[in-house]
């Protein structure tokens, strides 16, 4: 295990590095991120899928269920700002595309350092906001690849991208948000009758004005506008109910982002002897799980409001895989809204897709949830889980690494 910077100019970028339990040697490579914006893998590796979990702020546990049981991963705190990645003269990064450009470049250095792993298949893995920023970093990596072979430097393979409960199209989601609080799409209906008349009533007010400000016109004023009459009709009923944003059937427990293993796993970080044996720059004070500075920039940029989906479709007409899965569980980027998102989405292989019927897939014996496939295009409920899969369902969700790693069928 390798824990170090990469430098890009001025910038710093921390990153895990894990190589595989089964064969490094031969299997592929992962990148992951966890989303925000502005929250640290840190949580992805210490909370969900890496190698060993947070059980206590003095104590990690091995995890049989890490994704480095069939692959080699890094974890990247990315943007600049974000976990123990920093820059050094308060250069700060507000959108995906600059981030983007950032994590290309971190790549591409990666593997000239790591070289054993050249031409190695390459996958970019993430969820929540992963769901904006991968689609960008995919089809940076992809673009970058010409400049590295005019430079004889091995391309990067990059063979596909993993979304987790991604909020990918907010259009898409606005409607979804609406249906798995008021009517029976994950569990009973969790909201009271008479709110749920007045936002299915506000509804197509909020999906018109939303697609016309944000997405038709990008004007900042109008789509700050549209943006805080859809959250104050659709979104924000759910937050007076005390319910997990992440996991609709659970209530918030209070601790950060509603799991008290986040409060866990900040302690564990800003212990001394952990910050000296996983090298973290004193430059970074204190690690946080969740930068606010960079979740500011990037919202005071508009950044969540723009529609990515496209870059999904160009990615695939260039034969990169894409599998979209999902905590049927989940409110914020929930299962509806990433449906919705994935069958209206426009590229050659949308009509064999979208003509697919939703069917059971199965982990040792039963059923793990639901899913639609057509050529390089996947889309997989996970049943039981919340907005972290990794977390709320690990041994379903090591299989759908395994089966998609491999190219079986869910």
């Amino acid at each position: 295990m390798h824990f170090r910077y990469i430098d890009i100019e001025a910038r710093h970028l921390f990153f895990y590095f894990f190589e595989s339990r089964r064969d490094p040697d031969r299997d592929d490579v992962l990148l992951w991120t966890n989303g925000g914006p502005g929250g640290s893998s840190s949580t992805g590796l210490f909370m969900e899928l890496g190698p060993c979990r947070v059980t206590s702020p003095t104590n990690i546990s091995f995890n049989p269920y890490s994704w480095n049981e069939y692959s080699n991963i890094f974890f990247i705190d990315q943007p600049i700002g974000v976990g123990f990645s920093y820059a050094d003269h308060g250069e700060t990064v507000s959108t995906t595309e600059e981030a983007a450009k950032d994590v290309a470049a971190f790549v591409a250095i990666f593997f000239e350092h790591f070289n054993k792993f050249k031409g190695r298949g390459f996958h970019l893995t993430g969820e929540s906001y992963g769901g904006r920023y991968l689609p960008l970093f995919g089809s940076a990596i992809h673009d970058q690849n010409t400049k590295l072979s005019g430079a004889d430097l091995t391309p990067i393979n990059l063979k596909s991208v993993m979304i987790g409960n991604g909020c990918t199209d907010w259009l898409s989601m606005h409607k979804g948000h609406y249906e798995v609080q008021c009517t029976s799409v994950t569990t009973t209906p969790v909201q009271n009758i008479a709110t749920c008349i007045d936002m299915r009533l506000r509804l197509p007010r909020c999906e018109k004005w939303y697609k016309e400000a944000c997405i038709d016109q990008k004007d900042s004023i109008s789509c700050s506008a549209a943006s805080a009459f859809c959250a104050e009709s659709i979104t924000t009923p759910y937050t007076e109910i005390g319910l997990n944003p992440y996991d609709l059937t659970k209530k918030c427990d209070g601790s950060q982002l509603c799991y008290k293993i986040m409060d866990d796993i900040e302690k564990y970080l800003n212990q001394t002897s952990v910050r000296e044996l996983i090298g973290a720059d004193p430059a970074v004070k204190n690690y946080t799980g969740h930068s606010k500075l960079v979740n500011h920039a990037f919202w005071s940029a508009l950044d969540p409001q723009f529609p990515t989906q496209y870059y999904i479709a160009a990615l695939l007409e260039r034969s990169v895989r894409v599998l979209l899965y999902v905590g049927a569980n989940d409110f914020v980027c929930n299962w509806r809204g990433n449906e919705e998102m994935s069958l209206a989405l426009e590229w050659t292989g949308q009509a064999a897709f979208s003509s697919q019927p939703l069917r059971e897939w199965h982990v040792d014996g039963h059923v793990a949830g639901l899913t639609r496939s057509a050529g390089n295009f996947a889309f997989a409920t996970i049943n039981g889980a919340g907005h972290m899969v990794p977390y709320d369902m690990p041994v379903e969700s090591l299989e759908l690494l395994r089966k998609w790693l491999s190219g079986e069928e869910f």
